[in-house]
Parts: structure tokens; C-alpha cells; sequence
């Protein structure tokens, strides 16, 4: 299961079944859980806990330390969930104790090749992100947000549940939940029928969200305007508390 020519510290904790590749380096102060799959050339780095069922790329570096110049060597750390697959060279950094002291990676996420998450990011579930999408430190992101690739999302932005960013896209304010955005700086275009589709969201549900899209960024109401009455349709569809929650918890403002 572990390749000769990989390089294990002798307090690196892996379970009994995990595959280790050649001229990979794991270093002291990792775990990584059961039906992991670490090819060679990776370098990962602790403290880091790496769950069950993940599928790590040749030439991938997780759990380094970050080079935000903030950072002077205190202890911090990566986490990352099941089901995850990193794919070829992404860059995945530890926290800081300005933050969390903690990056974080869910379950069930795609990370497409050259993907950087920064420090003390926070990536939920079910996530996908396309080849050299890259998020700046204290990022969070959504449960089933989708990056298209080169996205890049500044340090503090919030991507919420369901969102869509377009290729290329450059993103320095949130994204609410459920909006589909795109462009240099990027701006909101609609919601994100097809991935709400495809995940349930009945014909009533994806109406109530359209037209709390509309009421947001068609009617040149203020937001706290909006989440009004974005409140009260919330009683009928409660969809929308997703919407409404992304929005309350934003603080750099959101995309338009």
C-alpha cells in the first residue's frame, strides 16, 4: 500500500489501508483516514487530519504553511472531510491564529488541478472548483457552490450555498446564495437554474428564488430593504432562509 521511495514520518498516523505513491512526503503531525489515496509527489504537511475515502494528485502541496507575512510559526491547522478529490498541483495552506488557526475542507468536494485555497479558508460540502480557481485567505464558501476556472476571490469573501461563478471570474465582494455571477469586477447575472434543478428545487421554489433575485437587484431597493420583504416571502418558501442568511452574514457587501 505505501510505496519504498515515499518519505513518512514515524508519527504520521495513517490507517491500515491507505496508498501512498512514490517520492510522496508526509510529514509529522498528519493523519489521513481509511480508503485514502495519496499519489506520488504530494507533500503534506501538519498539523493536518485528513478523513476517509480521499483522493489526493501527483505534485499536490497540503497542509503548508501560509506565506502571509502575518504568520510567525505559531501552531495551527488543516482539516479536510471524506470523499474529497485534489487533483494535480493544488496548493492547499494551514491557518493563523489572526483567524480560525484552522483551514477547513468538507466533504465530497472536487478540487480541479492547480486549485490554491489560502489560509484559514473554509470550504464546505459538495463544492466544486475548476482548474486554477484560487481563493484568497478567510474565504468561506457555500455548500454546492460551484468556481469556474481562474475564479479568484479576494481574502474575507463569502460564496454561498448553490452560487456560480462564471470562468475567469474576479470576485471582491459576496455572492449571496443561489446567484450566478461573472466578469472582471464580477457582477450578478441571474440565479443558478440548472444546479438547483439538477439538485431538487421544485418548479414553486426556483420561481420564489427568481423573484427574490429580481427583488434584490432589479428594484434599487437598500438591502435591509429587501431582506424585509425577503422575510416575510420566506414564510411561504422556506427556501429562501438560505438566500437570507447568506445576505444577513455578509460584510463586505455583496456583488452587483
Amino acid at each position: 500500500m505505501i510505496d519504498p521511495r515515499a518519505v513518512i514520518d514515524p508519527t504520521a498516523k495513517l490507517a491500515a489501508d491507505v496508498q501512498v505513491g512514490p517520492f510522496s512526503v508526509i510529514g509529522p503531525n498528519v493523519e489521513i483516514g481509511a480508503g485514502s489515496i495519496v499519489e506520488s509527489h504530494v507533500v503534506i504537511k501538519g498539523p493536518t487530519s485528513i478523513g476517509e475515502n480521499n483522493h489526493i494528485f501527483q505534485f499536490s502541496t497540503v497542509g503548508e504553511s501560509t506565506p502571509d507575512l502575518k504568520y510567525k510559526g505559531e501552531p495551527t491547522r488543516l482539516v479536510i472531510g471524506n470523499n474529497n478529490v485534489i487533483r494535480e498541483g493544488v496548493t492547499i495552506h494551514r491557518g493563523t491564529v489572526q483567524d480560525r488557526s484552522e483551514t477547513t475542507i468538507g466533504d465530497d468536494n472536487l478540487l480541479m488541478a492547480y486549485v490554491h485555497v489560502g489560509h484559514d479558508s473554509i470550504v464546505g460540502n459538495n463544492c466544486v472548483l475548476v482548474n486554477n480557481a484560487a481563493l484568497a485567505g478567510h474565504v468561506h464558501i457555500g455548500d454546492w457552490a460551484i468556481l469556474g476556472g481562474y475564479t479568484l476571490v479576494h481574502q474575507f469573501c463569502k460564496i454561498g450555498a448553490h452560487a456560480f461563478t462564471a470562468m475567469g471570474s474576479a470576485i471582491g465582494k459576496d455572492v449571496p446564495a443561489f446567484v450566478t455571477v461573472s466578469g472582471n469586477p464580477a457582477e450578478a447575472k441571474s440565479i443558478n437554474t440548472e444546479g438547483l434543478r439538477r439538485r431538487g428545487y421544485t418548479k414553486d421554489q426556483l420561481a420564489a428564488i427568481n423573484k427574490a433575485f429580481k427583488l434584490i437587484y432589479r428594484r434599487g431597493l437598500r438591502l435591509e430593504e429587501a431582506l424585509s420583504i425577503l422575510s416575510e416571502m420566506a414564510i411561504a418558501e422556506p427556501a429562501l432562509i438560505t438566500l437570507i442568511d447568506s445576505l444577513r452574514s455578509s460584510e463586505r457587501g455583496i456583488v452587483r
